[in-house]
């Protein structure tokens, strides 16, 4: 019963009887009321003829005997009509009835003068004195003599010989032929209904059973549907949504699984990292405790820088980590606006001249005359230059080059950072913006660096809508490239 196969063949079927019975009270109703237009039309001359028989009311004394003798023949022709004698007034002056059957003494003329004038449509109903509840179609004309309008001669059709004769018939071959009509078309209309809605529900069942079926597959299997080869209804597109949904909801599964192996990775890589520098860092600092009596100045400054150096590493590693953490969370809006792109590399640039210099590198920057304006968060922007740079510096030996070039293209503007070092491994390029990826080259950039630089630098060009590439080639070095969009020349 909770089914909706259930819910709809129940709905239905209290419809479908609630329309059956309403149709045959209907049907009766109909057909009461066009027997009484058809026998009002047929039987409304009764009342003239039985009044140009004879004069019924003279001078307002009516004629009984002659009343009771033309009321008989009359239902002789028709059983059913009941002839009623009013004065002027609609008092009841005679009739052929028994006295006892005829419960009032007056009827209301009104519709009595709409019959007689003439202007109505049938049927046209009346009091009925042996039923006062009731009111029956009838025939009526006025009684006249040579002092004017007598009174009126009013012939109830369908009295209660008719009731009863009606009564009798209520379970007739006809009224039977007539409730098995009806009862066989709400029948076959309840069966009609049932059949459609059964292959209605069939499509939502088998959408039903795929929803459970993959739902039980925590979203590994795919939804089975058959494609539509008709036009798309309101099933078919709730299955397409299904199917977009569950593909939706697999590749977070999936996404979710893979963050979860990162965590797990990212947790490995942060325990290591941390614990490194820390654990020296520590260790310096036991030794300038227990030994400080007996060091001299000079230790005592190798140490405390040795323990600073280490220290300044461990708040950088913790630093990259909050914001990558901040990038990959979604929690870093850009802040666009228009800036000089080659304004920012030399300004980088001049950051790192003195640790260029102290591993004497050359750091060089080409930008010509340009003076390209570009859009993008500046802060964001100079984070890639730094991160690009430090790194550039970090792996190229003592001698090497570091260069910083802008080139302007159509509608754009390119940044390139390239160096002459050791290069990277071409089966290492594809990984270099994954966390903690460092270098297999060196073991001071391997000691020094975060491993993080480079995934930071993928994430702020991605919230830009910018891609990064990479060209490298071992013992020849590696060259990084973005663009930005080239908005406007500088005034």
């Amino acid at each position: 019963m909770n089914t909706l196969f259930a819910k709809l063949s129940i709905a239905l079927l209290l419809i479908v009887a609630c329309m059956g019975t309403a149709f045959f009270v209907l049907d009766r109703i109909n057909t009461r009321a066009y027997y009484e237009e058809l026998s009002q039309h047929l039987n409304a001359p009764i009342a003239m003829y039985v009044t140009q028989q004879r004069q019924l009311i003279s001078n307002g004394v009516p004629d009984l005997d002659s009343l009771r003798e033309l009321a008989g023949h009359a239902m002789v022709i028709n059983p059913t009509a009941e002839i009623y004698l009013l004065d002027k007034d609609g008092n009841i002056l005679g009739h052929n009835l028994p006295a006892a059957t005829v419960l009032t003494s007056a009827i209301d003329l009104a519709p009595v003068l709409t019959l007689v004038d003439g202007s109505t449509q049938f049927p046209l109903r009346g009091d009925d004195p042996r039923n006062p509840s009731e009111h029956k179609v009838f025939s009526a004309w006025p009684v006249s003599s040579e002092y004017g309008t007598e009174g009126y001669l009013y012939v109830v059709l369908g009295g209660q010989k008719y009731e009863a004769l009606a009564s009798n018939l209520g379970n007739s071959y006809v009224a039977r032929s007539s409730m098995i009509a009806i009862a066989t078309i709400v029948i076959f209309t309840a069966a009609a209904g049932l059949l459609i809605f059964s292959l209605l529900t069939r499509r939502l069942k088998h959408l039903n059973h795929e929803m459970r079926r993959v739902a039980a597959s925590s979203f590994e299997a795919e939804p089975e549907f058959a494609a539509s080869t008709g036009g798309r209804d309101e099933i078919d597109e709730l299955a397409t949504a299904f199917v977009d949904m569950s593909e939706q909801i697999r590749r977070q599964i999936e996404q979710l699984t893979e963050n979860d192996r990162l965590r797990r990775e990212l947790v490995s890589n942060i325990s290591h990292d941390l614990r490194t520098p820390l654990a020296a860092m520590q260790g310096y600092i036991d030794t300038l405790i227990i030994k400080s009596p007996t060091m001299t100045p000079e230790d005592r400054d190798r140490y405390l820088r040795i323990a600073q150096k280490h220290s300044v590493r461990l708040g950088s590693l913790i630093g990259d980590l909050f914001e990558l953490s901040k990038l990959d969370a979604g929690n870093v809006t850009p802040s666009i606006e228009n800036f000089s792109l080659p304004e920012l590399v030399q300004d980088t640039a001049l950051g790192f001249a003195l640790e260029s210099e102290r591993k004497n590198i050359a750091l060089r920057v080409e930008v010509g005359e340009s003076a390209a304006i570009t859009k993008g968060d500046i802060g964001l922007i100079q984070r890639v230059l730094e991160n690009l740079v430090r790194n550039a510096i970090q792996f190229t030996p003592q001698g090497g080059e570091v260069t910083i070039s802008v080139h302007e293209r159509p509608n754009a503007i390119a940044v390139t950072v390239s160096d002459n070092g050791p290069g990277i491994p071409a089966e290492d390029v594809t990984r270099i913006f994954d966390r903690f990826y460092r270098a297999r080259d060196g073991e001071e950039a391997r000691s020094d660096s975060s491993g993080l630089g480079l995934a930071i630098v993928k994430r702020i060009l991605d919230l830009h809508e910018s891609r990064i590439e990479v060209v490298s080639r071992p013992n020849a070095g590696t060259r990084f490239e973005f663009e930005l969009p080239l908005c406007a020349e500088a005034a």
